[in-house]
């Protein structure tokens, strides 16, 4: 079925005289309005007005442009039926074959410092999605194009017959849908910061909204997901760039696995939390060494001490681009991945004979994505919504609970292991050093089972804990993990406090010449 009559009605102009054009040497009638007939006429594009098709001018301010029985006939009428034939014939309706339309950019208003609620309101467009609605509708009759980046593979297929598949037309109609989905769903979601108080207002977005509307798109295929069994994939939002990892260029290696991907995760947020060079080392979604120094080189050396046998087949996360000789250093272990925000072509060149690791280059300018903010979690029949945790510890708020404060060095290193604590799945203990951890005891049952395999960790490692701090990411229950802490030669504690035996876990702590702090914050990790 050839393309007679095409309707171009565009926000985002993109693209769209070239396209014009490419139609309009096919012999194609271009039916548009407003500011994208008066561009493509300007641009030397023969076009003809919505407002001669339908015999009505555009009205209220713009509000009405398409609204019209000539424009959404001849978009629905399907062209094998002869009654429909003889309705728009009767009524002088032409067919339109092609919609070319883009929605007024209502997210990107919204998004703008002190936009109003009038500003708001008039951009949610009306005739766009509704003009979008009914080519997809009739796409075995209509094809609909709603995004420039399709315009190229669009006018390449009409050169031949001025034709398009029906499994082309079918595809355009599926993203079509999904554009308006995502639409109205970014409105609903914005309406609520509306308020009717006598006149309509605009305040703050809730963190947790009524209602949450997640588009995602699918970005890439896994081999499969946790288990060779399970399928999987990794979807972004929808009409977005991709950011954070979801955006990182795989520079090289085999294709990333979904195990890859959570660990990559865990990795990366881990090692944003340091502002000197930092590492960390991760295996199953926790952290089997961290550190960071005043060189890159000494914190891949430190992290990789607490646990090297752990490390084996892990992922590595860095906050800065890896050097070569810190690469000559990692190029001894088997790993699995790497991420990093940039790689020395020296670096690269000393990892590229191991073909299978995985290495993945951060995006410089979108480190995150839409979704940073809240956290979603699957469970039956539901999904639960929380803020992320982003809670950063100010030393003034530790309020000193023993007999002894901390020394500064300990106050140190029981601040870093804080930061890695927040990362360990729970119940969390981490053992650490200024600037490395040397034991980690990660998602046990009980708190006192995490010291012992943290100090079994260390032992294996062949580090000493004397000297050591212990960062707990909740309150101890009971006096015997701080003992056995104690016992492993740890001299300071920071944990949140709160417990019903805090008097005795203190006692325990001040027996033992401990220094403890109180953060009056818990970092559950399930």
């Amino acid at each position: 079925m050839a393309i007679e009559r095409a309707l171009i009605s565009v926000y985002d102009k993109t693209g769209v005289v070239e396209f014009a054009r490419e139609l309009a040497a096919l012999g194609i009638e271009i039916v548009s309005t407003g500011g994208t007939a008066r561009l493509l006429r300007e641009s030397g594009i023969p076009v003809r007005d919505v407002a001669e098709l339908t015999g009505w001018p555009e009205m209220l301010g713009g509000r009405v442009k398409t609204l019209h029985p000539k424009v959404h006939g001849g978009i629905l009428f399907q062209r094998a039926k002869a009654e429909d034939r003889k309705e728009v014939a009767e009524h002088g309706i032409v067919p339109i074959d092609l919609v070319v339309v883009n929605l007024y950019p209502f997210s990107a208003t919204a998004a703008k410092p002190g936009v109003t609620a009038g500003e708001l309101i008039e951009n949610i467009d009306i005739g766009g999605p509704a003009m979008v609605r009914s080519a997809a509708k009739n796409f075995q009759c209509v094809a609909v194009v709603t995004d420039a980046a399709d315009y190229a593979a669009v006018a390449t297929e009409l050169r031949g017959k001025r034709e398009l598949s029906l499994s082309t037309r079918l595809e355009l109609a599926r993203k079509a849908y999904a554009r308006t989905a995502r639409y109205d769903g970014e409105i609903a979601t914005e309406l609520e910061r509306l308020a009717a108080n006598g006149n309509v207002r605009i305040g703050a977005l809730e963190k947790l909204p009524q209602r949450i509307n997640v588009a995602l798109e699918r970005r890439q295929t896994m081999r499969y997901g946790e288990n060779p069994h399970q399928q999987a994939a990794l979807y972004i939002p929808a009409g977005r760039p991709a950011a954070g990892l979801a955006g990182a260029k795989q520079l090289q290696g085999k294709e990333l696995s979904y195990n890859n991907l959570v660990d990559l995760d865990a990795a990366w947020n881990l090692v944003t939390e340091f502002g000197r060079p930092g590492v960390a080392i991760v295996k199953h979604n926790n952290p089997c060494g961290a550190a960071e120094q005043e060189s890159l080189r000494d914190a891949y050396r430190k992290a990789l001490a607490c646990d090297p046998i752990s490390a084996f087949g892990g992922v590595l996360a860095f906050n800065r681009a890896l050097d070569a000789e810190t690469s000559e250093e990692v190029a001894k272990l088997f790993v699995e991945c790497i991420v990093a925000p940039g790689y020395e072509a020296a670096a690269l060149q000393n990892l590229a004979s191991k073909k299978n690791l995985r290495l993945l280059e951060m995006p410089r300018e979108a480190a995150k994505g839409e979704f940073e903010e809240v956290e979603l979690k699957r469970i039956s029949g539901g999904v639960l919504v929380q803020e992320a945790d982003r809670h950063e510890l100010n030393e003034k708020e530790l309020k000193v609970a023993t007999d002894r404060a901390p020394t500064a060095a300990e106050l140190r290193a029981l601040l870093f292991g804080w930061k890695v604590c927040k990362h360990v799945k729970s119940n969390a203990i981490v053992f650490a050093r200024e600037g490395q951890t040397v034991g980690v005891g990660a998602g046990q049952m009980s708190r006192v089972d995490s010291v012992k395999i943290a100090v079994i960790k260390a032992a294996t490692a062949g580090l000493s804990l004397g000297g050591s701090v212990v960062a707990s990411d909740a309150f101890f229950p009971f006096p015997d993990g701080v003992e056995e802490a104690g016992k492993a030669g740890a001299t300071a504690v920071i944990q949140p406090g709160g417990s019903v035996r805090d008097a005795d876990v203190i006692a325990a702590a001040n027996k033992l010449g401990m220094a403890m702090v109180f953060s009056g914050v818990r970092h559950f990790r399930h």
